[in-house]
């Protein structure tokens, strides 16, 4: 199955409350305005997010003199993709010597994360390193460990308990002499205290500006999409305490709504760059808005499978030859 079945099928339950919006409803009335609200609402796009798509349709509905419920479908995807919207220089760090800082809380997939982008930009000729800097959960730092040599990337990693920012100083020198392209760094996945984060954040920050001032400097939190306006929180939170380039959303594979996606970007004006639909090494890929929407609104895709077997195997080879 490839990657867009894989999204497709996670979000297939959501996808099947969408378009039943749609198809149930014949005219545009309230009770119309009021289900497809109640259902976005349900699929944790939120409550602004969802105000936002519904005043917006109403606009256009009326503009456009629309009669029919079937025919606003296009206009919600729309406004959904004018909620997405992901900078032309999103993946600007791969032009340059980065230090990618990986953020989040325990359990939502970092550092399972970094070990797919390690591998995934290894496999594009770059050079990666990674650095073991949550010295504090037991086991952090042997899973990171088991997941460069599956990814066939160095370490650096001192013992646990060490200090976080020697290891990112170790790795960021190391980088720096070794040229590497891109260093990631597994950061502890604490939250309960937001003065002690912001000081270890904003610690490395400086470690690194010091020993590395030339390389490129990008942080992205790993959320965990089944965990829906918990995630958002997430977010939220570690916003306000340490900037926050780029979102990985992770566990898009059947438990998760998917609307996840869109508030965060809508709410927070952070961009989703990188999202993960299965256990597979593979199973992390750059963020599309459109066919993201694409997997929300599957079933009024008019694509056959065949279709999008060959659009797939298009991307694949494109992929491959960049």
């Amino acid at each position: 199955m490839g990657f867009f079945q894989k999204l497709k099928e996670g979000l297939k339950k959501t996808s099947n409350s969408i378009s039943s919006v749609f198809k149930t409803t014949t005219e545009i009335d309230e009770d119309f305005y009021d289900e497809l609200e109640e259902t976005l609402i349900s699929a944790d796009m939120g409550f602004e997010t969802t105000e936002k798509v519904i005043d917006d349709l109403r606009e256009k509905v009326e503009e456009l003199g629309i009669k029919s419920a079937s025919d606003c479908k296009d206009l919600v995807m729309n406004s959904l993709r004018d909620q997405m919207n992901v900078p032309d220089n999103a993946y600007c760090f791969e032009d340059a010597k980065t230090v990618m800082l990986i953020i989040g809380v325990n359990g939502v997939g970092k550092t399972t994360s970094i070990g797919k982008l390690a591998y995934q930009y290894k496999q594009q000729g770059r050079s990666v390193l990674l650095a073991a800097a949550d010295t504090f959960r037991a086991g952090a730092i042997e899973q990171l460990r088991t997941w460069a040599d599956r990814a066939g990337v160095d370490i650096i990693a001192h013992s646990e308990g060490s200090d976080p920012s020697a290891v990112v100083h170790d790795a960021v020198k190391a980088a720096k002499a070794r040229k590497t392209n891109l260093t990631l760094v597994d950061t502890a996945g604490r939250l309960h205290n937001k003065k002690n984060l912001m000081d270890e954040l904003a610690k490395m920050r400086r470690v690194i500006s010091k020993e590395y001032p030339e390389c490129y400097v990008e942080a992205l939190i790993v959320l965990d999409g089944s965990t829906g306006q918990n995630a958002l929180e997430q977010a939220r939170q570690f916003s306000n305490v340490t900037e926050i380039n780029g979102i990985i959303l992770t566990k898009l594979d059947g438990t998760a709504k998917g609307g996840i996606a869109v508030a965060i970007q809508s709410e927070l004006n952070v961009p989703v760059k990188y999202i993960g639909v299965g256990e597979k090494i593979e199973d992390l890929q750059k963020f599309d808005p459109d066919e993201y929407i694409n997997a929300l609104f599957a079933d009024f895709d008019m694509k056959s499978d065949q279709d999008i077997i060959v659009d797939e195997a298009v991307r694949n080879i494109q992929d491959e030859e960049y």
